[in-house]
Protein backbone atom coordinates (compact mmCIF):
# COMPACT_ATOMS: atom_id res chain seq x y z
CA UNK A 1 0.00 0.00 0.00
CA UNK A 2 1.25 3.31 -0.57
CA UNK A 3 2.71 5.17 2.23
CA UNK A 4 1.25 8.30 1.27
CA UNK A 5 -2.73 7.01 1.57
CA UNK A 6 -2.08 6.15 4.92
CA UNK A 7 -0.10 9.32 6.37
CA UNK A 8 -2.24 11.71 4.98
CA UNK A 9 -6.31 12.42 6.22
CA UNK A 10 -8.93 13.57 3.96
CA UNK A 11 -8.21 17.21 2.61
CA UNK A 12 -9.24 19.59 -0.41
CA UNK A 13 -7.22 17.38 -2.94
CA UNK A 14 -9.35 14.61 -2.34
CA UNK A 15 -12.25 16.29 -2.81
CA UNK A 16 -10.82 17.67 -6.11
CA UNK A 17 -9.85 14.47 -7.24
CA UNK A 18 -12.82 13.05 -6.70
CA UNK A 19 -15.21 15.42 -8.46
CA UNK A 20 -12.91 14.82 -11.25
CA UNK A 21 -13.05 11.26 -11.10
CA UNK A 22 -17.25 11.91 -10.96
CA UNK A 23 -17.61 14.61 -13.84
CA UNK A 24 -15.29 12.24 -16.32
CA UNK A 25 -17.94 9.62 -15.44
CA UNK A 26 -20.90 12.60 -15.88
CA UNK A 27 -19.23 13.17 -19.53
CA UNK A 28 -19.32 9.85 -20.92
CA UNK A 29 -23.08 10.45 -21.36
CA UNK A 30 -25.80 12.93 -22.60
CA UNK A 31 -28.18 14.49 -21.05
CA UNK A 32 -31.17 12.27 -22.36
CA UNK A 33 -29.25 8.95 -20.92
CA UNK A 34 -28.32 10.89 -17.53
CA UNK A 35 -32.42 10.38 -17.55
CA UNK A 36 -32.15 6.88 -16.02
CA UNK A 37 -32.48 5.81 -12.16
CA UNK A 38 -28.98 6.33 -10.90
CA UNK A 39 -28.46 2.78 -9.55
CA UNK A 40 -30.98 1.91 -6.62
CA UNK A 41 -31.66 5.26 -5.40
CA UNK A 42 -34.84 7.53 -5.96
CA UNK A 43 -33.33 9.88 -8.65
CA UNK A 44 -32.09 10.06 -12.09
CA UNK A 45 -28.59 10.10 -12.76
CA UNK A 46 -28.84 14.01 -13.56
CA UNK A 47 -30.54 14.75 -10.50
CA UNK A 48 -28.07 12.61 -8.22
CA UNK A 49 -25.29 14.69 -9.62
CA UNK A 50 -27.41 17.35 -8.63
CA UNK A 51 -27.55 16.61 -4.90
CA UNK A 52 -23.82 15.95 -5.20
CA UNK A 53 -23.21 19.68 -6.09
CA UNK A 54 -25.82 20.67 -3.64
CA UNK A 55 -23.85 18.58 -0.80
CA UNK A 56 -20.86 20.68 -1.87
CA UNK A 57 -22.57 24.20 -1.58
CA UNK A 58 -24.14 22.87 1.63
CA UNK A 59 -20.78 21.88 3.26
CA UNK A 60 -18.85 24.52 2.05
CA UNK A 61 -21.72 26.99 3.52
CA UNK A 62 -21.48 24.68 7.00
CA UNK A 63 -17.79 25.60 7.55
CA UNK A 64 -17.87 29.27 5.90
CA UNK A 65 -20.74 30.04 9.09
CA UNK A 66 -19.21 27.90 11.10
CA UNK A 67 -22.92 27.25 12.16
CA UNK A 68 -22.87 24.91 15.32
CA UNK A 69 -26.94 24.19 15.80
CA UNK A 70 -28.42 23.38 12.25
CA UNK A 71 -28.14 23.64 8.56
CA UNK A 72 -28.02 27.35 7.29
CA UNK A 73 -31.98 28.04 6.72
CA UNK A 74 -31.77 27.77 2.63
CA UNK A 75 -34.61 26.31 0.80
CA UNK A 76 -35.22 25.07 -2.87
CA UNK A 77 -37.91 27.21 -5.27
CA UNK A 78 -39.95 24.15 -4.91
CA UNK A 79 -40.01 23.76 -1.00
CA UNK A 80 -37.48 21.12 -0.96
CA UNK A 81 -33.94 20.56 0.91
CA UNK A 82 -31.55 20.67 -2.23
CA UNK A 83 -30.98 24.37 -4.01
CA UNK A 84 -29.30 23.14 -6.77
CA UNK A 85 -31.00 22.73 -9.77
CA UNK A 86 -28.93 22.85 -13.61
CA UNK A 87 -30.41 23.89 -16.72
CA UNK A 88 -31.11 21.15 -18.89
CA UNK A 89 -30.70 23.45 -21.54
CA UNK A 90 -26.87 23.73 -20.30
CA UNK A 91 -26.08 19.67 -21.25
CA UNK A 92 -24.00 17.28 -19.81
CA UNK A 93 -20.78 19.83 -20.03
CA UNK A 94 -22.63 22.11 -17.92
CA UNK A 95 -23.66 20.01 -15.22
CA UNK A 96 -20.32 18.61 -14.94
CA UNK A 97 -18.60 22.13 -14.59
CA UNK A 98 -21.33 22.96 -12.14
CA UNK A 99 -20.49 20.26 -9.99
CA UNK A 100 -16.68 20.44 -10.34
CA UNK A 101 -16.85 24.61 -9.55
CA UNK A 102 -19.33 23.30 -6.57
CA UNK A 103 -16.64 21.05 -4.89
CA UNK A 104 -14.12 23.64 -5.60
CA UNK A 105 -15.97 25.88 -3.55
CA UNK A 106 -15.80 22.85 -0.69
CA UNK A 107 -12.34 22.56 -1.32
CA UNK A 108 -11.61 25.74 -0.73
CA UNK A 109 -13.40 26.39 1.97
CA UNK A 110 -11.64 23.49 3.69
CA UNK A 111 -8.41 24.84 2.86
CA UNK A 112 -9.22 27.66 4.33
CA UNK A 113 -11.23 27.14 7.55
CA UNK A 114 -8.42 26.55 10.51
CA UNK A 115 -8.42 23.37 12.52
CA UNK A 116 -10.46 24.35 15.23
CA UNK A 117 -13.27 25.31 12.90
CA UNK A 118 -16.57 23.45 14.03
CA UNK A 119 -19.59 23.43 11.98
CA UNK A 120 -23.22 21.30 12.08
CA UNK A 121 -23.70 18.06 10.75
CA UNK A 122 -26.66 15.61 11.94
CA UNK A 123 -24.20 12.38 12.24
CA UNK A 124 -21.99 14.97 14.40
CA UNK A 125 -20.65 18.63 14.79
CA UNK A 126 -17.62 18.48 12.72
CA UNK A 127 -14.21 19.81 11.86
CA UNK A 128 -12.78 20.59 8.40
CA UNK A 129 -10.84 17.19 8.00
CA UNK A 130 -14.67 15.81 8.68
CA UNK A 131 -16.27 17.71 5.72
CA UNK A 132 -13.68 17.07 3.73
CA UNK A 133 -13.99 13.22 4.31
CA UNK A 134 -18.12 13.82 3.84
CA UNK A 135 -17.72 15.58 0.82
CA UNK A 136 -15.59 12.74 -0.83
CA UNK A 137 -18.21 9.78 0.50
CA UNK A 138 -20.95 11.61 -1.64
CA UNK A 139 -18.90 12.36 -4.35
CA UNK A 140 -17.93 8.81 -4.49
CA UNK A 141 -20.42 6.82 -3.84
CA UNK A 142 -23.17 8.64 -5.74
CA UNK A 143 -20.86 8.18 -8.15
CA UNK A 144 -20.86 4.74 -7.80
CA UNK A 145 -24.89 5.21 -8.49
CA UNK A 146 -24.53 7.03 -11.68
CA UNK A 147 -22.17 4.71 -12.60
CA UNK A 148 -24.77 1.78 -11.87
CA UNK A 149 -27.31 3.86 -14.30
CA UNK A 150 -24.97 4.25 -16.57
CA UNK A 151 -23.39 0.67 -16.99
CA UNK A 152 -19.76 1.85 -16.46
CA UNK A 153 -17.88 -0.45 -14.78
CA UNK A 154 -15.54 1.44 -11.98
CA UNK A 155 -13.85 -1.35 -10.84
CA UNK A 156 -9.97 -1.62 -9.86
CA UNK A 157 -7.97 -1.41 -13.04
CA UNK A 158 -10.87 0.16 -15.59
CA UNK A 159 -10.52 3.52 -17.30
CA UNK A 160 -13.31 5.08 -14.33
CA UNK A 161 -12.07 3.15 -11.90
CA UNK A 162 -13.26 4.52 -8.43
CA UNK A 163 -10.01 6.32 -6.63
CA UNK A 164 -9.14 4.25 -3.93
CA UNK A 165 -6.70 7.04 -2.13
CA UNK A 166 -9.71 9.16 -1.39
CA UNK A 167 -11.78 6.43 -0.55
CA UNK A 168 -9.58 4.94 2.29
CA UNK A 169 -9.20 8.77 3.88
CA UNK A 170 -13.01 9.04 4.02
CA UNK A 171 -13.37 5.24 5.45
CA UNK A 172 -10.64 5.76 7.85
CA UNK A 173 -12.00 9.28 9.14
CA UNK A 174 -15.89 7.96 9.20
CA UNK A 175 -16.72 4.57 9.40
CA UNK A 176 -15.47 3.00 12.68
CA UNK A 177 -16.88 -0.16 11.87
CA UNK A 178 -15.19 -0.27 7.93
CA UNK A 179 -14.61 -3.79 7.08
CA UNK A 180 -10.53 -4.98 5.94
CA UNK A 181 -10.90 -4.90 2.52
CA UNK A 182 -10.35 -2.74 -0.76
CA UNK A 183 -10.86 0.80 -0.09
CA UNK A 184 -13.46 1.35 -2.74
CA UNK A 185 -15.07 -1.83 -2.01
CA UNK A 186 -14.91 -1.08 2.27
CA UNK A 187 -16.66 2.52 1.33
CA UNK A 188 -19.25 1.08 -0.99
CA UNK A 189 -20.31 -1.36 2.19
CA UNK A 190 -20.50 0.91 4.84
CA UNK A 191 -22.59 2.79 2.54
CA UNK A 192 -24.78 -0.04 1.77
CA UNK A 193 -24.24 -0.35 -1.91
CA UNK A 194 -22.57 -3.65 -2.04
CA UNK A 195 -22.31 -7.06 0.02
CA UNK A 196 -18.75 -8.39 0.71
CA UNK A 197 -17.89 -12.02 0.65
CA UNK A 198 -19.24 -13.58 4.03
CA UNK A 199 -21.21 -10.45 4.88
CA UNK A 200 -24.24 -9.04 3.50
CA UNK A 201 -25.32 -5.39 2.48
CA UNK A 202 -26.62 -2.99 5.24
CA UNK A 203 -30.01 -1.71 4.98
CA UNK A 204 -29.10 0.94 7.62
CA UNK A 205 -26.32 2.93 7.59
CA UNK A 206 -24.82 5.62 8.94
CA UNK A 207 -21.09 7.34 9.31
CA UNK A 208 -19.91 9.72 12.07
CA UNK A 209 -18.92 12.91 11.15
CA UNK A 210 -17.80 13.88 15.22
CA UNK A 211 -14.50 15.41 15.66
CA UNK A 212 -12.19 12.65 17.45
Amino acid sequence: MDAMISTRTSDAQDILDSARWFTDLLLTATPEELDVPAGDVEWSCWRTAEHVGDDMLAYALQLAAQAPDDYLPLTAADGGDDVVRVAATAGTQGLATTVQALAALLATQVSTAGPDARAFHPHGVSDPTGFAAMGVVEILVHGYDVAQGLGIDIGPGRPHALPAGPAERAVDRLFDDAPATRPEASLLWCTGRIALPGVPRRSRWRWDSSVR
